[in-house]
């Protein structure tokens, strides 16, 4: 979620230690607990100074580890095997705008902001009373009218998203009837799963008894049926599961996917994240966690990344799923290729549940073997989709970590999508990859908002406020997540 953030500090079997003494309403000990918000002995290390950590907390120091970010030392080569190489054929999502992808990426250019109150529940006791709610919804065309009253709008979210990418990539069912279905396989991870649906069954089993859970209690929250309702509507019979890594958890997704693709397991994938949390179980366990900004009276300028007024990220929500496809695949039937998938890379802090590393090796080392992965120079990325949740450590040092990678940043322009759309936490990547690729395709990346007061470690071009038009050579965009996951993916220009 929000990772590379403040101290969220807990206790748990797996060694992470709650600090402090504060107990919450609900009794349970909330540690000192500053959540997500620095606490005062917090320092962001400034870029070029001799140390190179990022976040000096309570939390212990980094334990030592034989593990450097690896140089490249000859000029990397991009794959060349038609078979081995991942396009994008198909793209689809759900989102605070709608469900169409070119006025999705039309309001992010008008730098709109999809930021308001909540009004799927009551929050007038809650402390945080908006985000980036989802109105209007329709799944008419998609989904029979009996399921789509009864399903978690995660799972809804995810069969909109995922049929609307098949049909941009002209894979709908008439189609796909003539296809070798085990060869395509479906990947729409989830970090929280179907929210909504799990709460109303606690709730029925602590208000009226078990005899009163809904059967649809269990396969509705679980996090893997996502993937599996969109692939028993379309018979996909390929590679089908569910990743959860928080909010790493699309682009964990389209990592996964491609290396199914170039490992020949599958010659297409339906791959992307979607969440649901903009509930009263969601946004209060973010304001439990003190993860959330609190400008409730100018909601459309609470989520601002690098911004030095920023105190906490907005919640969202949505859908965001990508068609990857072999080149070969895509050229054997005549497909529209929309952008080139060039690598990937997935590492672990191994360091906090919520802290980024001193050292910042975790998120440097991953945009290094993303890269690498990938078959290209850091001189050729030109421009960054970054994770920026507008939290307050968290923003300093995922900037701090791109200036370790890239040395020379004058040429580099790096935007926060979640500045318009808040954070859709297992979504978020999803969405932003529409994004990104989108910004490859159009030639204009979109603004970032509420960029008035600017940290001055930010040297990097965020795109304030108003769009720029910008010739992308090759894109990578970020995603980290609550346990220290860090993912970062390469798109370019498809070439043939």
């Amino acid at each position: 979620m929000a990772c590379m953030a403040g101290s969220c500090s807990a206790s748990s079997s797996s060694g992470v230690v709650f600090r402090g003494r504060e107990v919450g309403g609900n009794g349970a000990l909330l540690a000192h607990y500053n959540g997500l918000r620095p606490m005062e002995n917090m320092h962001v290390a400034l870029s070029g100074t001799k140390s190179s950590g990022f976040v000096s907390t309570s939390a212990r120091k980094c334990r030592t580890v034989k593990a450097v970010a690896s140089q490249t030392v000859s000029a990397p080569k991009r794959e060349k095997d038609p078979k081995k190489r991942v396009v994008i054929t198909g793209m689809g999502l759900v989102s605070v705008f709608g469900n169409d992808i070119d006025t999705f990426y039309n309001k992010l250019l008008e730098g709109e902001s999809g930021i308001s109150p909540i009004d799927k529940f009551d929050t007038s006791n809650y402390s945080v009373r908006f985000a980036g709610q989802i109105r209007d919804f329709s799944s008419k065309g998609y989904i029979d009218g009996k399921n789509d009253r009864r399903l978690d709008d995660c799972l809804r979210y995810c069969l909109v998203g995922g049929k609307r990418a098949l049909e941009d990539a002209n894979l709908g069912p008439e189609v796909l009837d003539t296809m070798d279905k085990s060869r395509i396989g479906v990947l729409v991870g989830t970090g929280m799963g179907g929210l909504t649906a799990f709460t109303t069954g606690v709730e029925a089993l602590i208000l009226k008894g078990y005899k009163k859970i809904s059967p649809f209690f269990i396969p509705y929250s679980i996090t893997n049926m996502a993937s599996a309702l969109l692939a028993i509507d379309t018979g996909l019979m390929g590679p089908n599961y569910s990743i959860s890594t928080a909010c790493a958890t699309a682009n964990y997704c389209f990592y996964a996917a491609a290396n199914h693709i170039r490992r020949g397991e599958a010659d297409i994938m339906v791959v992307g994240g979607s969440e649901a949390p903009v509930s009263p179980t969601g946004v209060g366990g973010f304001i439990a966690c003190r993860a959330l900004s609190q400008r409730n009276g100018e909601p459309q300028k609470a989520s601002r990344p690098w911004d030095k007024d920023r105190d906490g990220f907005v919640i969202g929500e949505g859908c965001g799923v990508l068609i990857m496809e072999s080149m070969e695949s895509a050229t054997k039937r005549g497909a529209k290729i929309i952008a080139e998938y060039l690598g990937g890379a997935i590492t672990c802090d191994a360091h906090h549940m919520t802290d980024p590393r001193s050292d910042g090796l975790g998120v440097s080392t991953c945009i290094t073997k993303s890269l690498q992965d990938a078959g290209v120079s850091p001189e050729e990325v030109n421009y960054v989709n970054a994770h920026a949740t507008s939290t307050l450590a968290g923003d300093l040092a995922e900037v701090n970590a791109i200036k370790q990678v890239f040395k020379d940043t004058s040429e580099l322009k790096m935007n926060g999508t979640k500045s318009m759309i808040g954070h859709g936490l297992g979504a978020a990547g999803g969405l932003e990859a529409v994004a990104t690729i989108k910004a490859i395709t159009t030639g204009w990346l979109h603004p970032t908002l509420n960029q008035d007061n600017l940290e001055s470690d930010v040297t990097i071009d965020t795109v304030p406020n108003v769009k720029k038009k910008h010739e992308v050579h090759v894109a990578i965009s970020n995603s980290f997540g609550f346990g220290g996951h860090n993912s970062v993916v390469v798109f370019a220009p498809f070439s043939p």
